[in-house]
């Protein structure tokens, strides 16, 4: 009975419908992966002023693998975005430090997830290799 419970309950906060369980989940678990990729080739390439393709980039890859995917990259998008809005209230207090930042992260993600190019946000000179 709690497993059904609990299968009914996370049916409907995720919002699966019509959609296998099994397809799902791994459309998250590779969208994760995607997400996961794009910030570490973000931290590898190192490159000023490509933060917002590469949430671009990352929220269009795992959006690309599904409805599980466009789920986990909302979900990661926003706790990244709120978690680096805590550590700035302690770093900054609440002086709005890194506001703007992030509200420009959140439209490059929002891109990324809605299927448009990732590559608008692309800096001139970033390696062909990212």
């Amino acid at each position: 009975m709690k497993l059904f419970t609990g299968l009914v309950f996370c049916s409907l906060a995720l919002g699966v419908s019509g959609l296998s369980w099994f397809s799902f989940v791994g459309e998250a678990a590779l969208g994760a992966w995607d997400m996961l990729r794009a910030y570490s080739d973000m931290r590898e390439a190192n490159y000023i002023g490509a933060d917002k393709y590469f949430h671009a980039r990352g929220n269009y890859d795992a959006a690309q693998r599904g409805p599980g995917g466009v789920w986990i990259a909302e979900k990661l998008s926003n706790a990244r975005e709120n978690s680096q809005r805590v550590t700035d209230l302690f770093k900054y207090g609440d002086s709005g430090h890194g506001l703007e930042d992030s509200r420009a992260d959140q439209i490059a993600n929002e891109h990324g997830r809605s299927g448009k190019d990732p590559n608008d946000f692309r800096p001139a000179g970033l390696p062909d290799k990212y």
